[in-house]
Protein backbone atom coordinates (compact mmCIF):
# COMPACT_ATOMS: atom_id res chain seq x y z
CA UNK A 1 0.00 0.00 0.00
CA UNK A 2 1.18 3.37 -1.01
CA UNK A 3 1.13 6.75 1.51
CA UNK A 4 -1.28 8.50 1.31
CA UNK A 5 -2.83 11.89 2.47
CA UNK A 6 -6.17 12.57 4.29
CA UNK A 7 -7.93 15.48 2.81
CA UNK A 8 -7.52 17.83 5.42
CA UNK A 9 -3.64 17.05 5.26
CA UNK A 10 -3.84 17.85 1.38
CA UNK A 11 -5.93 21.50 1.99
CA UNK A 12 -3.77 22.08 4.27
CA UNK A 13 -0.24 21.52 2.18
CA UNK A 14 -2.24 23.27 -0.54
CA UNK A 15 -2.76 25.90 1.28
CA UNK A 16 1.01 25.99 3.08
CA UNK A 17 2.52 26.38 -1.06
CA UNK A 18 0.49 29.26 -1.93
CA UNK A 19 1.46 30.97 1.99
CA UNK A 20 5.19 30.19 0.77
CA UNK A 21 4.87 31.29 -2.82
CA UNK A 22 3.45 35.06 -1.30
CA UNK A 23 6.03 35.44 1.10
CA UNK A 24 7.72 38.76 1.21
CA UNK A 25 7.04 42.03 -0.41
CA UNK A 26 5.85 41.95 -3.58
CA UNK A 27 4.67 39.81 -6.34
CA UNK A 28 5.94 35.55 -6.77
CA UNK A 29 7.14 35.31 -10.29
CA UNK A 30 7.71 31.90 -12.43
CA UNK A 31 10.49 31.87 -14.58
CA UNK A 32 11.48 29.47 -17.07
CA UNK A 33 14.14 27.86 -17.89
CA UNK A 34 16.56 26.03 -19.58
CA UNK A 35 18.61 22.56 -18.77
CA UNK A 36 21.61 24.63 -17.27
CA UNK A 37 18.95 26.78 -15.12
CA UNK A 38 19.40 29.91 -16.89
CA UNK A 39 16.22 32.44 -17.31
CA UNK A 40 14.55 31.86 -20.50
CA UNK A 41 11.58 33.98 -19.32
CA UNK A 42 9.91 35.29 -16.51
CA UNK A 43 6.42 36.08 -15.69
CA UNK A 44 4.68 38.06 -12.49
CA UNK A 45 1.84 36.62 -10.74
CA UNK A 46 -0.63 39.10 -9.03
CA UNK A 47 -0.92 39.22 -5.51
CA UNK A 48 -1.87 37.06 -3.79
CA UNK A 49 -0.85 34.30 -6.68
CA UNK A 50 -4.15 32.39 -6.73
CA UNK A 51 -6.68 30.58 -4.37
CA UNK A 52 -6.87 27.22 -2.69
CA UNK A 53 -10.02 25.00 -3.29
CA UNK A 54 -9.44 21.76 -1.20
CA UNK A 55 -6.23 20.34 -2.44
CA UNK A 56 -6.14 22.47 -5.68
CA UNK A 57 -4.05 25.80 -6.01
CA UNK A 58 -5.17 27.41 -9.09
CA UNK A 59 -2.85 30.37 -10.43
CA UNK A 60 -4.15 33.47 -11.44
CA UNK A 61 -2.68 33.96 -14.78
CA UNK A 62 0.75 35.47 -14.40
CA UNK A 63 1.25 38.42 -16.02
CA UNK A 64 3.04 38.08 -20.20
CA UNK A 65 6.71 38.42 -20.45
CA UNK A 66 6.68 41.12 -22.90
CA UNK A 67 10.30 40.37 -23.51
CA UNK A 68 11.55 37.17 -22.81
CA UNK A 69 15.48 36.72 -23.16
CA UNK A 70 14.94 33.11 -25.07
CA UNK A 71 16.32 30.02 -25.54
CA UNK A 72 15.08 26.20 -25.12
CA UNK A 73 12.70 26.00 -22.17
CA UNK A 74 12.87 22.46 -20.16
CA UNK A 75 11.87 23.76 -16.55
CA UNK A 76 10.41 26.32 -14.56
CA UNK A 77 10.64 27.23 -10.22
CA UNK A 78 8.30 29.87 -8.88
CA UNK A 79 10.00 32.06 -6.56
CA UNK A 80 8.43 34.24 -3.98
CA UNK A 81 8.97 37.57 -3.39
CA UNK A 82 11.50 36.47 -0.58
CA UNK A 83 12.85 34.95 -3.25
CA UNK A 84 12.68 31.74 -2.16
CA UNK A 85 12.35 29.21 -5.08
CA UNK A 86 9.39 27.27 -3.82
CA UNK A 87 7.56 24.59 -6.68
CA UNK A 88 10.23 23.41 -9.29
CA UNK A 89 8.84 21.13 -12.61
CA UNK A 90 9.19 20.08 -16.01
CA UNK A 91 8.21 22.19 -19.44
CA UNK A 92 7.90 20.51 -22.36
CA UNK A 93 5.51 20.21 -25.62
CA UNK A 94 3.33 17.70 -23.84
CA UNK A 95 3.33 14.85 -20.36
CA UNK A 96 5.28 17.52 -18.96
CA UNK A 97 4.39 19.72 -15.83
CA UNK A 98 3.91 22.80 -18.00
CA UNK A 99 2.94 22.10 -21.28
CA UNK A 100 3.92 24.75 -24.23
CA UNK A 101 3.15 25.59 -27.52
CA UNK A 102 6.83 25.96 -28.73
CA UNK A 103 9.59 25.48 -26.17
CA UNK A 104 12.54 27.07 -28.42
CA UNK A 105 11.42 30.84 -27.10
CA UNK A 106 12.84 33.23 -29.47
CA UNK A 107 14.74 36.65 -27.28
CA UNK A 108 11.57 39.69 -27.72
CA UNK A 109 9.22 37.09 -27.93
CA UNK A 110 5.97 37.32 -25.75
CA UNK A 111 5.20 34.72 -22.94
CA UNK A 112 2.03 33.84 -21.71
CA UNK A 113 0.48 31.68 -19.32
CA UNK A 114 -3.31 31.37 -19.43
CA UNK A 115 -4.09 28.11 -16.55
CA UNK A 116 -1.70 26.94 -14.50
CA UNK A 117 -2.60 24.50 -10.94
CA UNK A 118 -1.33 22.96 -8.22
CA UNK A 119 -2.31 19.82 -6.50
CA UNK A 120 -1.10 18.51 -3.25
CA UNK A 121 -0.14 15.12 -3.32
CA UNK A 122 -2.38 11.90 -2.31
Amino acid sequence: MSVTHHANTRNAIADAVLAEIDTGAGNATIELRDAGNTEVSTLTFSDPAGTVGGAILTFTPPANDTSATGGTVTKFAIISPALTECVYGSVGLSGEDINMSAVVITAGWTISITALTYTAPL
